[in-house]
């Protein structure tokens, strides 16, 4: 794993623990966006990790759907 990866990686377990109260379990989607964007780093690297993460988060919206999104596996 590359060193951005693990800092990116890193931030976001960093947000996991810090974000206000009222913003936890308030995700659309399962995983939380938060996670989705790490496991996509780990799993498919900083380029095509970042660009699902981006994907994600622009689906996160009140119109948008919900339900389980995992991270595509290739």
């Amino acid at each position: 794993m590359s060193p951005l990866v693990r800092l990116a990686g890193l931030l976001i377990r960093l947000y996991q623990r810090l974000a206000p109260p009222l913003m936890r379990g308030a995700c659309r989607y399962a995983p939380s966006c938060s996670e989705y964007a790490r496991e996509a780093l780990e799993r498919h690297g900083l380029r095509r990790g970042l660009a699902l993460a981006v994907r994600r988060l622009a689906r996160c919206h009140p119109l948008g759907a919900r339900g389980y999104d995992p991270v595509p596996r290739s």
